[in-house]
């Protein structure tokens, strides 16, 4: 644990506490102020009537409207900047608590979990005490999903490349990162379906019946019942013709209810949304980039022109919500026909823009799965970047290798050589004394370095390797599956595998738990030769010091290692550090002569 980090992390958070505070402070004088405005003109109001002088409350008043006009837009900025720096108070808060418990406000991927996944289950990449929780800054939904993909599967060498040069240049940039995630915090509670409706309502034209000379009659509307009410001044019988085409006017909407509302449905509810997503896009647009990989994803928004796009059609959006108020709703569709105006120039927006937007939002989904794997590079600037390297054969080789979600106070550092080879290591050893978590140590810090993330080690190379495990193994009621069967079943996903997949690599832990001793061993020694007749590679963790005596009969493929334990007085004394060779020490008895019961 950095505490210059911690103590970067406090110095940011009180100084951006000020900040807001600062803002509170402000918007709440402005609304001091605008009720004085406000008693005001009720005041210049008596006071005119009381002395009779219409001019005098005009002018006065008109004064007074634009000072109260002006102080709720003072208002609605300072309100806007305040609640921008208390979401970057949170931003660093939830760094600070992420590096001292694994905290976080942001979604932990529980609903990414599957149990016949060929590793997350058993590796912990999602849930409550995961990876992803450990990692994730993607507060839409579409970051969420960009960055579970990216522990989901290895990725190609070129993309990891890529990344880690993107995340590089993130990390380098202190306020960027945290700023950006303030603006996007909005996104953190939407509901999942937000952006795919919107996406979906996009790419269906509205058909709007007569949408031609409904626009051309929308643009003349207001100017022919202007002008027909000034001439009903002088020429009284022109004025039923003003009427008479305010009563057309409001016809013309209400007939055209049902494609308004249908617009509306949802669009109308994005209006906010968009225009703070549009502030992300500017964020974005206005940064200066060198990686090719965060240049590449800037350059289509900016030759895209997105922030301008989304922005225009926040402003759309929100134009057509005028209708939410009666009063003005009526005037507007009165003269202007507005909400027909409206929805046209949302349709011809989407006409022009509906195929980039998707891609635009990708952009930011992108931003957000780097920005999440750069929160380690900042979090922990002692963990490396691996080498991806390539060869016919397997790389896995690592000093200074622990496990990223163990306290930094308590994780145990290992070091592991497999280079440019194929084998399988037999690893045996007491109970509790560090086969499972070292190969789950293995497989979480490869699924870190194939997303493009540094990794809990001093240093690392690794091939690109498609991880499977076999850990957890637990029966289905639901499917009728026994967990014995649960296990053949993983087998023989694993074997396929390592037949058809080019680059397997396997850690299996207790193989045939749900048998019986003699078909357990005789089982496990049966897979284990099928699995070095198809050249597969992995780690195979057992208590079964029978299965190490494999290494005799397949020296050049076969390697033992072990964890072992120290008794003294009595007490058991681990020090979860991976010996060569096989374990002669084990523990069952002494732990279950802790809890009462003597073993002869």
């Amino acid at each position: 644990m950095d505490q210059n980090i911690l103590n970067n992390y406090e110095q940011n958070i009180s100084q951006t506490q000020t900040e807001a505070d600062r803002y509170k402070a402000l918007a709440n004088k402005y609304s001091l102020l605008r009720l004085v405005i406000f008693a005001a003109i009720i005041l210049i109001t008596g006071i005119a009537i009381s002395w009779d002088d219409f001019t005098f409350l005009i002018l006065s008043g008109l004064i007074l409207i634009l000072a109260f006009l002006w102080l709720v837009s003072k208002q609605s900025e300072f309100e806007k900047q305040k609640l921008y720096f208390s979401n970057l108070v949170k931003v660093y808060q939830n760094e600070f608590d992420s590096i001292l418990s694994i905290s976080n406000l942001y979604d932990d991927g529980s609903r990414f979990n599957n149990d016949k996944h060929f590793y997350s289950a058993d590796l912990d990449i999602f849930g409550s005490a995961s990876l992803y929780k450990l990692t994730n800054r993607a507060a839409t939904s579409l970051g969420k999903l960009k960055l579970a993909s990216w522990f989901d599967k290895p990725s190609k060498k070129d993309a990891i490349l890529l990344r880690q040069a993107a995340i590089a240049e993130i990390a380098n940039k202190e306020a960027w990162k945290p700023e950006t995630q303030a603006l996007l915090l909005f996104a953190n509670q939407e509901k999942q379906d937000q952006l795919p409706n919107l996406f979906k309502y996009l790419n269906i034209p509205l058909n709007l019946p007569g949408e031609k000379w409904l626009d051309l009659y929308a643009k003349i509307a207001p100017y022919l019942l202007t002008a027909l009410i000034m001439g009903g001044y002088f020429v009284p019988i022109i004025s039923s013709l003003s009427v008479l085409v305010g009563i057309i006017n409001i016809g013309l909407v209400s007939s055209k209810a049902m494609y308004i509302k249908k617009a509306d449905l949802i669009a109308g509810k994005i209006g906010d949304v968009l225009n703070n997503y549009a502030l992300v896009f500017q964020k974005i647009e206005s940064e200066p980039w060198d990686s090719f990989y965060n240049k590449n994803l800037v350059d289509f928004l900016k030759n895209d022109g997105t922030s301008n796009k989304i922005k225009s059609l926040s402003v759309l959006i929100n134009k057509l919500n005028y209708h939410l108020n009666i009063i003005i709703g009526f005037i507007l569709n009165l003269f202007f026909l507005w909400d027909i105006r409206q929805i046209i120039a949302i349709e011809n927006w989407k006409r022009n823009n509906q195929k980039s937007l998707e891609t635009a939002f990708d952009v930011i989904a992108e931003f957000e799965a780097l920005m999440s794997l750069a929160s380690l590079k900042i979090n922990y600037p002692n963990w490396a970047t691996p080498e991806i390297v390539i060869g016919d054969d397997y790389t896995l080789t690592a000093n200074g290798l622990a496990h990223p979600l163990i306290n930094s106070a308590k994780r145990i550092k290992n070091d592991f050589e497999l280079n440019n080879t194929r084998k399988i290591d037999i690893i045996t050893g007491s109970n509790m004394a560090g086969k499972s978590t070292f190969l789950r140590t293995v497989g979480i810090n490869t699924v870190l370095a194939l997303s493009g993330a540094p990794v809990c080690a001093e240093e690392m190379k690794v091939s690109v390797i498609t991880i499977i495990s076999y850990m957890r193994i637990k029966d289905n009621l639901n499917e009728s599956t026994s967990t014995f069967k649960a296990e053949l079943d993983r087998l023989q996903m694993l074997l396929n595998e390592v037949t058809t997949n080019k680059k397997v690599f396997f850690l299996i832990d207790e193989m045939l738990r749900g048998t019986n001793s003699v078909d357990k061993y005789l089982g496990s020694k049966a897979v284990i030769k099928n699995l070095i007749e198809k050249k597969g590679v992995g780690m195979v963790a057992t208590h079964d010091l029978q299965i190490a005596e494999l290494e005799n009969s397949y020296p050049d493929y076969i390697r033992n290692f072990y964890f072992d334990i120290q008794v003294k007085q009595g007490e058991m004394l681990f020090d979860y550090k991976i010996k060569p060779g096989a374990c002669k020490t084990f523990n069952a008895s002494l732990l279950l002569k802790q809890i009462g019961i003597e073993v002869e």
